[in-house]
């Protein structure tokens, strides 16, 4: 059995929970960590889980909100951490104080096992040094984890095809944002092709990912300023071809509830 459950998704903060269940063994990888240990524990807590029942840390790039409590969480629970090369020097982390065998290097194309979790990396294009997305498996069913790229690259296409769930950035609306109070260099960049996926830049990736075993879709990592979870439904509905309500939405402090994969 395989499930997720967002912790949170938005610039205060990224993490989401993914498990995965093989007889007798449960193995949990936490993809990102822009939550405080604290709130992470309490996050955790709802779902009836603590800190030390994560296996290990999954780091996609160097941003903040993704990146910015995973040495606290590393040293105090002593999880494996995974993240590429690129991050690792973008995050200084030869000077996390980590035990030799906490640091774990992930590559495009390289799986990687976490127990009963099968992690296959990808690249995506987005301004960080080597920014890594990813797909996770029980071995039966597949969920796409994709947040915080620019446009749907033809790998990222490749890299995802036949997922059974999506967990799937929705930054911003265009309109939205061009009417903002950003300033015109951030809204060039949130816009830009090594920024963030628009509703419809989404909306085009699902169509090329749709197929009859595509059963579930939660949009993420909506602006807070610049979008709206109607908005981003409203688009992957259409090109999912199906109703708005089919369309799960992360909050961006609540997170989700938890979702299996089937």
């Amino acid at each position: 059995m395989l499930r997720f459950k967002n912790l949170g998704s938005g610039s205060a903060g990224n993490a989401t929970l993914v498990e995965a269940h093989c007889g007798h063994q449960v193995s949990r990888l936490l993809i990102d960590c822009g939550l405080s240990v604290r709130e992470l524990g309490k996050r955790l807590a709802q779902a009836e889980l603590g800190l030390e029942d994560i296996d290990a840390v999954f780091i996609t790039h160097e941003h903040a909100d993704h990146v910015g409590h995973a040495k606290s969480f590393a040293l105090r629970t002593g999880a494996a951490v995974w993240m590429s090369r690129g991050t690792a020097l973008a995050c200084d982390l030869v000077n996390w104080g980590l035990s030799p065998m906490q640091f774990q290097v992930a590559r495009d194309g390289q799986a990687i096992a976490v127990g009963a979790l099968q992690l296959h990396p990808f690249t995506v294009p987005h301004d960080a040094r080597e920014p890594l997305q990813l797909r996770c498996t029980d071995g039966d069913v597949h969920l796409g984890v994709l947040t915080d790229l620019g446009h749907g690259s033809s790998h990222v296409v490749k890299a995802l095809q036949q997922c059974n769930a999506l967990l799937l950035e929705c930054n911003h609306d265009p309109e939205l944002l061009a009417n903002s109070s950003y300033p015109g260099f951030l809204k060039k960049r949130i816009a830009g092709p090594q920024g963030h996926l628009s509703n419809e830049e989404s909306a085009l990736l699902t169509r090329a990912l749709v197929h009859p075993q595509l059963n579930l879709i939660v949009a993420a990592h909506l602006s807070e300023r610049n979008n709206r979870p109607d908005l981003a439904q409203a688009e992957l509905a259409l090109a999912a071809g199906c109703t708005a309500r089919d369309i799960e939405v992360a909050d961006p402090e609540l997170g989700t509830p938890w979702y299996q994969v089937h």
